[in-house]
């Protein structure tokens, strides 16, 4: 592994005297950046400037609760950064409490020449199956958290704002295999679907690919069968489409229906970001809580999850300092609530007006995703009783 640069948050100087030698010996003339304190997000921005830490090493036997809010504030900052957390002991639930918070790795006390080789050789490898997934086009997925989050509307409407920032060849793929709507939603339709793609996988070639697709206001779209009876047996692995994909286009948006399936799970892998997409009412919070501990479980890379609060409503459900409190996940984006402009977008088959309030926060969503606007404000609301008992059932539930 060769990192652009180094951060090491590591309070305890006697760990950072341990960690150094080790530093030198495997990752040698690689700058290293020594913070000596637990840096708040303002801090840590600075920290992190314009050229973010391709490797952290944070310390996390000074303060156990600081150290899991300064990875969480990292990841928040600076998604793509591995973060090696030093531990006292192999704390099995510690451990867990930073897979959560996005650490990719661990050095446990005493520090050695082994465990440093190892982890370095998985970072390595990781780095490296990243890059060659990222070779080609960007590939984002688009997935809810339940069913009536609008996902596909967001998916439907954000794929046309890459044209806006420069990408020429763009694919809204539908691959929802039982209730892809895109057909509905931009009023086009196919004899084709993705199943067609999917059974000629390895032979696809840019004239076939011609026929499958459905051309549309300068994007490309792949839709799901109008027969969700077409799929009478187990999916096969998407991996050959989304490798074709990626290599066709300069982005691709995936349109999914849920995370619950191998076939979600093998596109969210396959994926360079995914859209956790739900509302801010409880039944959706608490379905996206049952989501993220799913990922977890799959070992899915949270630096790639970008939860979306949609139809945001200041008078329902828990405001966002509540949500990211109970899922202990930062909220990247909301977008308000705005039923006039998305049903007259619908019944017309037009896309949602760019002047809405709608459309204004999807430009800053795809801003933000092409690296180009800053975090926004948080949605504000007065606190709310429901907010506190939801982070209370779930703090339960987690405990």
């Amino acid at each position: 592994m060769k990192p652009r640069n180094i951060l090491a948050i590591c309070p305890e100087r006697k760990l950072l005297g341990e960690l150094k030698p080790l530093i030198t010996q495997h990752l040698p003339l690689t700058p290293v950046a020594e913070v000596s304190y637990y840096p708040d997000r303002s801090a840590l921005a600075e920290i992190v400037g314009s050229e973010p830490p391709s490797l952290c090493f944070l310390d996390t036997t000074s303060d156990v609760e600081i150290a899991l809010t300064t990875l969480g504030e990292l990841i928040g900052l600076s998604p793509h950064t591995q973060v090696v957390v030093l531990l006292a002991d192999n704390d099995p639930d510690l451990i867990m409490r930073c897979l959560r918070q996005g650490a990719t790795e661990f050095l446990i006390r005493p520090l050695s020449v082994e465990q440093m080789h190892s982890v370095l050789e998985r970072l390595s490898q990781a780095s490296q199956s990243a890059a060659g997934n990222r070779g080609g086009g960007k590939v984002i997925s688009v997935i809810p958290v339940k069913g009536a989050c609008g996902a596909s509307t967001l998916a439907s409407n954000l794929v046309f704002q890459w044209k806006r920032l420069g990408f020429k060849k763009i694919l809204l793929a539908d691959l929802d295999p039982c209730t892809g709507i895109q057909s509905f939603l931009l009023k086009i339709k196919s004899t084709y679907s993705f199943l067609d793609a999917l059974s000629r996988a390895g032979t696809l070639d840019s004239d076939l690919w011609k026929g499958l697709v459905c051309p549309t206001q300068g994007v490309d779209v792949l839709l799901s069968p109008e027969n969700p009876a077409d799929i009478n047996q187990d999916l096969p692995d998407p991996s050959s489409l989304i490798d074709f994909c990626r290599q066709t286009y300069e982005h691709v948006t995936i349109d999914l229906n849920g995370p619950h399936s191998i076939w979600s799970n093998s596109i969210m892998s396959a994926s360079d970001e995914i859209l956790l997409v739900t509302t801010n009412e409880l039944p959706a919070l608490r379905a996206a809580q049952r989501v993220l501990q799913s990922l977890e479980r799959i070992r899915m890379d949270r630096s790639k999850i970008r939860l979306l609060i949609n139809r945001y409503s200041p008078e329902v459900g828990l405001n966002q300092d509540a949500i990211e409190t109970a899922l202990r996940c930062e909220v990247f984006h909301v977008v308000p609530s705005d039923y006039e402009a998305v049903q007259r977008a619908l019944v017309e088959g037009k896309l949602i007006a760019s002047s809405s309030s709608f459309g204004k926060s999807l430009i800053a969503l795809a801003d933000r995703l092409g690296g180009i606007r800053p975090v926004p404000e948080k949605a504000k609301k007065k606190d709310s009783s429901w907010g506190s008992l939801f982070t209370s059932l779930v703090s339960r539930v987690n405990s």
